[in-house]
């Protein structure tokens, strides 16, 4: 029994042994191997941020005043009848697009024709009269010089004339306005524009301006009135003595304006309760594109402002001290200036300082860069037009 613990405890130390021994040869084997990796590979490169950039450029701008605006109709007019009667016929429908003297509305022209009849008979009879009486008098005058024809009787005949002839005027007077009536009968355009709504129908008896037939509004040209503040009076009126002011009007949501017209009107007092103006433009609207009360913004060209540094907008930062903008600094790494911001053109803006003419400002990657990084500019971006 003593035996077999003897060779027991043997056994487990030779195991024991072996077991270390393999476990420092491994040890071994990876620090030489480790050794031999740290010899091969070199330390990897810092990484520079591959970024775009563009030139700051000098370049003629035109300045322009905003504003919000409402669209004006030049003439607007409701229709009415200037004769009564019954409504015979709508001959324009109703939204039609019209020119001036197209016929609109008939109203019955039967009572107004019968007494255009009557007046042109009453005209045949006075001239009857009239033709008798001038015959009369001239053998009263005949007579009158022979000595046949008292004064008195020969005054008479002289006064039967003058009546005949005034009768004469007045019913041709009459067969005039019994004309005129006549054509009141028939309702046209005054001007060239668009319908609205009918509001009488067909049958309805219509009574002189009492009823209200339709509306008429001119759609070519119209007026675009907006209110400047009093603080932009000079700059206007400084380009009003340099010529005509252009106007570009823009709908909603348009970046590039769809009509142009000129600055036709200024108010002659400030509004004292906003510190603003009235003006109005008159702008073409050929498609009918503008209608009258429709929310538009316009711009007001003013003058040019020449050697203007501009850059991509795309390359304007914000932060709690303004806005900045990145440049290639020394060594290719990023130097950031504060900036004053001008007018825009376009997709670029102007800078009144912080730049100066051939600086290169970063476009992009803005998020992933900071001052003093090192940077890789990529080929310059061409500036918009």
């Amino acid at each position: 029994m003593r035996k077999w613990k003897i060779a027991l405890g043997t056994a487990v130390a030779l195991g024991a042994i072996s077991v270390a021994s393999v476990h420092l040869l491994d040890m071994g084997n990876l620090r030489l191997s480790g050794s031999t990796a740290g010899a091969a590979t070199p330390a990897p490169a810092a990484f520079v941020m591959p970024v775009p950039v563009a030139s700051v450029v000098k370049k003629t701008i035109p300045i322009y005043l905003d504003y919000a605006a409402r669209t004006e109709p030049i003439r607007s007019i409701t229709l009415q009848a200037r004769v009564p009667g019954y409504l015979q016929e709508q001959t324009a429908q109703d939204g039609a697009d019209v020119r001036q003297g197209d016929l609109l509305y008939k109203i019955s022209p039967d009572d107004f024709q019968a007494a255009l009849d009557q007046a042109k008979a009453q005209v045949q009879r006075d001239t009857a009269t009239l033709d008798y009486a001038r015959s009369n008098l001239g053998r009263g005058t005949e007579l009158a010089k022979s000595g046949y024809l008292a004064k008195d009787g020969f005054d008479q005949r002289t006064s039967t004339l003058r009546e005949a002839e005034a009768s004469l005027a007045l019913n041709q007077a009459a067969v005039r306005t019994a004309e005129l009536n006549l054509g009141y009968s028939q309702i046209h355009a005054p001007f060239t524009g668009r319908l609205g709504r009918n509001q009488a129908s067909v049958g309805t008896l219509v009574s002189v301006a009492g009823t209200v037939l339709n509306t008429l509004v001119q759609l070519d040209p119209i007026y675009v009135t907006f209110n400047p503040s009093e603080t932009d009076l000079a700059d206007i009126e400084q380009a009003r003595a340099n010529g005509p002011i252009e106007v570009e009007v823009l709908l909603p949501g348009e970046t590039g304006a769809s009509q142009k017209g000129e600055l036709t009107f200024m108010d002659n007092t400030v509004d004292h309760s906003t510190g603003t103006i009235t003006a109005r433009a008159t702008i073409g609207n050929g498609k009918f594109t503008l209608l009258p009360g429709q929310y538009v913004r316009v711009r007001l060209h003013i003058k040019q402002q020449p050697d203007a540094l501009m850059v991509p907008q795309t390359a304007l930062g914000s932060s709690q001290l303004g806005k900045y903008l990145y440049v290639v600094g020394k060594g290719n790494t990023v130097d950031q200036r504060l900036v004053s911001l001008g007018p825009t053109s376009g997709d670029l803006v102007a800078i009144l300082s912080g730049v100066s003419e051939g600086d290169q400002v970063i476009t992009g990657n803005l998020q992933k860069i900071g001052p003093g990084m090192p940077i890789s500019p990529l080929p310059q971006q061409k500036p918009a037009s």
